[in-house]
């Protein structure tokens, strides 16, 4: 397994051993010890599946109180996913990094506790599956803007199909330090 660090710390590029031959492929999307030997010890708790259509653009989301460790594995299809470091206190907040994964990769994208996700579809369709370390709790939920100027993200779409919870989202990165909880893992 080849893992690569990003200019975000706790933000981790993942390529699993992928065997191939005339009848497809075979890897293994997670495996607990020897994710550990690269540092991923998170205790993942709940696993979710998003499809989506092309243009779509889902985020920036997040848990605000019981923020979550996550893998994201496309499983069909091709995206732009994107992290946005929210860790109050992280010399790279309110800094974004971003990376096609697709089905033909196979790369995933983990991401530490304290940072917000989002993605958009580059595929006809995209099937994302991703591992999370917190049970999703409703009340919990934030957002950010997904095209804050402050964050300034480099979406690789033009007319972006945005859900109307989405796009109500009106809190930028530079509000979002002061509303965010001291109980998020701070990198210096």
């Amino acid at each position: 397994m080849l893992v690569k660090d990003t200019d975000l710390t706790g933000l981790l590029l993942i390529e699993p051993p992928c065997f191939r031959d005339e009848r497809g492929f075979f890897l293994e999307s997670f495996q607990a010890e020897r994710y550990r030997e690269h540092g991923i010890a998170d205790n993942f708790v709940q696993d979710n599946h998003s499809r989506s259509r092309r243009n779509v653009l889902r985020g920036i989301h997040f848990q605000v109180k019981r923020p979550q460790a996550q893998i994201m594995t496309v499983i069909r299809g091709r995206i732009f996913d994107v992290a946005v470091d929210l860790r109050p206190g992280s010399s790279t907040f309110a800094r974004w990094y971003g990376v096609e994964l697709s089905d033909e990769g196979p790369r995933q994208l983990y991401m530490a506790p304290g940072f917000g996700h989002g993605f958009c579809v580059l595929s006809e369709f995209a099937d994302l599956h991703y591992k999370v370390s917190c049970l999703y709790a409703p009340g919990d939920e934030g957002g950010l803007i997904w095209n804050d100027k402050d964050v300034g993200i480099h979406w690789p779409i033009e007319l972006p199909i945005i859900s109307g919870r989405d796009g109500a989202v009106a809190i930028s990165a530079a509000r979002l330090s002061s509303c965010l909880p001291i109980r998020v893992t701070r990198f210096v």
